[in-house]
């Protein structure tokens, strides 16, 4: 990591075209006009783009802190995601003028156009157990179509990524409930401990990495997910925290082990867990949302006009992470194990 236990790209400020300034470069580079209503995103900033004929696209301008190169890591695993499983619902790079499909501005932001997604967002929806485990299983289905693509930028380091959970600890005290705190300190202490190591010898590939309730659409009876949205968090890492953080985003804490095991039963359904993945798993879950409960906190102290953005998947989070440290730990991973059988078959 960098001297910042973030790096630039968490503390850089997002860019910030004005909607005319955006369509004069949707126009330029992809010859395309219609009305731009501003997306939200954590480092980049996006429209919908809707032309005149009533489609729609999501122009996206990466933030100047955003290495090239990892923005075309994120362009390449779209392209072969394309050609590896076509029926996956990812979004397509669009080429513009030239057949170029990133566009360098003289600020270092990237310039791309990708297709648009209809569905209704995860977020809000009601849950079941037929859309949990459908998570799981388009977790585990993008993670098999990953398999094999490698690409320079693939090793870059983010802190959203669980096995860089260590850099979290000069943040903790951005948590201002002490028990939280108290609690997420505990997860690290083991991380540091046992965690940690063990993830390291785990299988190793390219992940989406990110889904989280706002990049998952839904079909209109939300029982299936029918989208997967942003590919910005993408990194080389355990295969296996993939997984976690689907899952994270999912537990009901008045029924956090069933809850819990209803998305890892999807993707056992899709891709077996090692025997190894699977003792890890009840603890990498929590190591997620020591992430989110961690990096919301301190990104809405440092940036309190986008609190509202930073925050939005707190809730869920903190209250998962207190149920599930609740549970005696080597009696829930014995119950989970089963249940992970029980909801795959």
């Amino acid at each position: 990591m960098s001297a910042s236990p973030v790096g630039e790209r968490m503390t850089a400020l997002q860019p910030r075209l004005t909607a005319g300034e955006a369509a004069a470069l949707a126009q330029r580079f992809f010859g395309l006009a219609g009305r731009l209503d501003p997306l939200t995103s954590e480092r980049d900033q996006n429209f919908r783009l809707t032309a005149g004929d009533g489609r729609s696209h999501v122009l996206k301008i990466a933030n100047a802190a955003e290495p090239a190169e990892v923005t075309n890591f994120q362009t390449e695993a779209l392209a072969h995601v394309a050609r590896t499983a076509p029926d996956l619902p990812v979004p397509r790079v669009i080429a513009g003028q030239g057949g170029v499909r990133e566009f360098r501005l003289p600020s270092g932001s990237v310039v791309r156009l990708l297709t648009w997604l209809d569905g209704t967002p995860l977020h809000s929806v009601a849950r079941s157990a037929p859309l949990r485990r459908s998570i799981g299983a388009s977790a585990a289905g993008l993670t098999r179509a990953l398999e094999g693509f490698a690409h320079p930028a693939e090793d870059h380091e983010l802190i959203w990524d669980i096995r860089n959970a260590a850099s979290l600890r000069p943040l903790l005290p951005a948590v201002t409930d002490a028990t939280l705190r108290a609690g997420c300190e505990a997860a690290l202490d083991r991380f540091d401990a046992e965690t940690g190591p063990a993830l390291a010898r785990l299988p190793r590939q390219v992940v989406h990495a990110d889904f989280n309730p706002h990049n998952l659409l839904t079909d209109p009876e939300a029982r299936r997910i029918t989208g997967i949205l942003d590919f910005g968090d993408m990194v080389r890492t355990p295969r296996i925290c993939d997984l976690a953080v689907a899952a994270s985003y999912q537990v009901d804490p008045a029924d956090p082990l069933s809850t819990l095991a209803e998305v890892i039963g999807g993707w056992h359904s899709v891709l077996p867990l090692l025997p190894e993945e699977e003792a890890l798993i009840f603890d990498l879950v929590q190591l997620r949302m020591v992430t989110t409960i961690v990096l919301s906190n301190w990104r809405a102290a440092r940036q309190p006009e986008h609190a509202g953005y930073f925050l939005r998947n707190l809730p869920a989070s903190g209250a998962g992470f207190e149920a599930l440290a609740a549970l005696d730990r080597a009696a829930a991973r014995a119950c989970l194990a089963g249940l992970i059988r029980k909801d795959a078959t």
